[in-house]
């Protein structure tokens, strides 16, 4: 089979590789329908993952149909459409238990990471029966991939952990696809006032019709002043940290208000400073986390009845075997106006 291969920083190609198999009773083999690009993946192409091995194939998200199943898969079967998980749960040690299947002991973040991913004809998936969700019939597939891994961590790690209530004030630093889904989630639990900061005016323009209620380009205004002119002085209820930047880490840390919120979402590859000299005193919280996808189901649920659109972060299509193309687009995202691209195995 075909797939995008990781040779290190800056170095990928699109090879032949062996087509996976089961490895344990617990895996199924699923057949790539459509995947996409996410920026942790730019991350890992940037070398800001560096225990990521030579050789790995990368991605993971996507939806497909399921090819073999191993002997102690029970909820699923050959023919059937799926949704792939950005994380493999085992459901049965104690971290899943606790509903924290990021750190599985068996599994977690390990998809196009510590083990071969989604952007290939195929994919070997781990504890296939708590690892894929079932598409019903005349579902649309492409707004599904956006339930493998943006929609949950936009919500988990953006919105649940900031805590967002009704009648808040929250900025969300960055409206690349993650800080969007955390946009869209948000208005579940009506915030008062949404402020996105970025420096691509198309996509603060995109943020601005999903819901954002204010938008500040920081490359151009002074994104501190202008987010303390909205709030009286105050800052934000919760700061959504969604790029995974030193300075936008360090921004969420000058515009939090007293009591409030730091949520980061981004991926971090460098240190940031956290300035207790000012924060010491402001009663705080900061929250990381990496995506367990516990709610995926509920999310489901509001992208089948359309209560949310996430179709719509969708700007760009290309074949499976135009991955690198892909790459580029969504690597120069101001330039190309992109925000998430789908890849096709046709």
């Amino acid at each position: 089979m075909k797939a995008l291969v990781y040779h290190g920083a800056g170095n990928k190609a699109w090879e032949e590789k062996p087509k996976p198999v089961i490895l344990k009773p617990t895996d199924a083999i699923v057949k790539i329908l459509k995947t996409t690009i996410c920026g942790t993946d730019l991350h890992i192409m940037k070398g800001d993952l560096p225990e990521v091995a030579d050789g790995r194939i990368i991605g993971h998200e996507g939806v497909g149909i399921v090819e073999e199943t191993g002997s102690a898969v029970s909820n699923y079967k050959v023919g059937d459409h799926v949704i792939i998980s950005c994380v493999t749960s085992c459901g049965k040690c104690e971290n899943c238990k606790k509903g924290m299947y990021s750190h599985c002991a068996d599994g977690g973040w390990i998809l196009g990471y510590m083990i071969d991913g989604t952007q290939a004809e195929y994919v070997r998936i781990p504890h296939a029966d708590n690892s894929l969700y079932p598409i019903p019939a005349g579902s649309d597939e492409e707004a599904l991939v956006m339930l493998s891994d943006i929609l949950p961590t936009g919500f988990e790690c953006g919105v649940l952990n900031g805590q967002v209530k009704p009648g808040d004030t929250i900025a969300i630093i960055g409206a690349g696809p993650v800080g969007m889904a955390a946009l869209l989630t948000s208005q579940f639990y009506t915030p008062a006032e949404i402020i996105v900061i970025d420096q691509d005016d198309n996509r603060l323009a995109v943020a601005k019709t999903f819901g954002a209620t204010h938008i500040i380009n920081s490359a151009s205004e002074n994104a501190v002043e202008q987010v303390m002119a909205l709030t009286n002085g105050k800052g934000v209820d919760t700061a959504i940290e969604a790029v995974g930047l030193a300075a936008t880490f360090e921004l969420c840390e000058e515009i939090v208000a007293a009591g409030g919120h730091i949520a980061n979402i981004g991926v971090h590859g460098k240190s940031a400073t956290l300035h207790l000299e000012t924060l010491w005193s402001k009663n705080i919280t900061i929250t990381t986390r990496l995506v367990d996808t516990v709610t995926t189901p509920m999310l489901f649920k509001t992208v089948i009845s359309k209560k949310i659109e996430p179709k719509k972060l969708i700007t760009h299509r290309f074949r499976l075997d135009q991955v690198i193309e892909a790459y580029d687009t969504f690597g120069n995202a101001a330039k190309e106006k992109a925000l998430k691209v789908i890849l096709t195995n046709e």
